[in-house]
């Protein structure tokens, strides 16, 4: 798939390009449905749909991702972009005019303060309240509501030009990472900071229009908020199943809370530095538990077994912070299937590392090196 990137943990793009893309282009026409259980920013899903005439059914826990997934898999002809932003953003711009938000230079610690404050003050627009400041300048915060609150009503158009808003606002958040953490003014980061602040929300969303409305299914699938493990238990035989389990023992909405809020068009009251909604709306995995990731993978494969699909696998060949390890996943894969196993170079999130900022400030870098398990699993 060819569509905006989006930062994301644990990116399928690189594999897409070595191996992996290459092994579901032989397995995929060979089964009457695909499956992917954890699509996350949905670079499976999509390559799997435009490329192959069966449905793609996607799966996650998070909005934001069935949003950015459905926009490709459940529509199997092209959008006319042009048209649809002429439309969207002859509705969004008199409403960023009338709030007239501050537009910077954001050049010192005083003046980012004096945005977040300027931000929190907008107790009618939801995404400047809670992320202006931070995450957003005012101004591109002002434009994400602006487009959120005037995003088309008919389908397929809502779905493409809220996948469109999701990419953009990803591609423009002030953040070493993913959404955990936003830069702070310090002298190290405000530079980072301002660049970041700078980028044009509405140049990005119609960037992001034009690509994922050029993209489309062969055939119409579907994508689902729901549980992987629940989704398993509706698999059939000739199902081509893909499973790509969390890795990390945060819950992954903690890096993505900003996305969903854009997606669902709001989030409630925010704290902490992140800027976190409530506990209550961040969806959480058993997967990303210490005390419950192994049994929640056995599970998972003994349900793909007992309905007779194939699975692919894949999981960093190495020790992960929620408890697993590619060791692991190979012996309970072993348990249930036959097991063909394929390794390949990747990479991986430290979690939004600090590194690119600063070296001095962290030692990590935001993405390292590192192999990655392929398993095929077959009856």
């Amino acid at each position: 798939m060819t569509g905006p990137r989006m930062k994301y943990m644990g990116s399928k793009r690189a594999m897409l390009r070595n191996g992996l893309g290459h092994l579901l282009d032989e397995e995929a026409p060979k089964h009457k449905r695909f499956i992917d259980l954890f699509t996350g920013s949905g670079s499976v899903a999509g390559h799997v749909a435009v490329r192959n005439a069966i449905p793609v059914i996607a799966y996650d826990l998070q909005e934001y991702s069935v949003a950015v997934v459905g926009a490709i898999v459940a529509r199997t002809r092209p959008l006319d972009a042009d048209t649809l932003w002429k439309t969207w953003l002859e509705a969004a711009e008199p409403l960023v005019h009338d709030v007239q938000p501050p537009v910077g230079p954001w050049d010192s610690e005083k003046s980012v303060y004096a945005a977040r404050e300027w931000c929190a003050a907008q107790l009618m627009l939801p995404i400047t309240r809670a992320y202006g400041g931070h995450y957003f300048s005012p101004l591109q915060a002002v434009w994400i509501d602006a487009l959120r609150a005037t995003i088309p009503t008919a389908e397929p158009q809502r779905s493409v030009a809220l996948a469109a808003l999701v990419h953009a606002a990803s591609q423009c958040v002030a953040a070493p990472g993913h959404t955990a953490q936003p830069f702070q003014p310090s002298t190290t980061a405000l530079p980072y900071l301002r660049e970041a602040w700078n980028r044009s929300v509405a140049a990005k969303t119609s960037e992001s229009l034009n690509r994922v409305s050029a993209q489309h299914a062969l055939r119409v699938g579907q994508s689902c908020r729901e549980d992987a493990n629940v989704a398993a238990g509706k698999l059939h035989a000739d199902d081509l199943v893909f499973v790509d389990p969390p890795y990390s023992g945060v819950h992954y909405s903690r890096f993505y809370h900003v996305l969903e809020t854009i997606t669902t068009g709001e989030c409630g009251e925010v704290s902490g530095s992140g800027r976190y909604p409530s506990a209550e709306r961040r969806p959480k995995s058993r997967f990303s538990l210490k005390t419950e990731s192994e049994l929640a993978m056995r599970e998972l494969l003994r349900s793909i077994w007992h309905s007779g699909a194939t699975a692919i696998l894949t999981f960093p060949d190495h020790d992960c912070s929620n408890g697993l390890s590619g060791d692991l996943v190979r012996k309970i894969a072993s348990e249930f299937f036959k097991v063909t196993e394929i390794g390949v170079a990747s990479k991986f999130s430290t979690l939004g590392g600090y590194s690119e900022v600063d070296k001095r400030e962290k030692g990590r870098a935001a993405r390292k090196s590192a192999k990655e398990l392929i398993l095929v699993l077959r009856h």
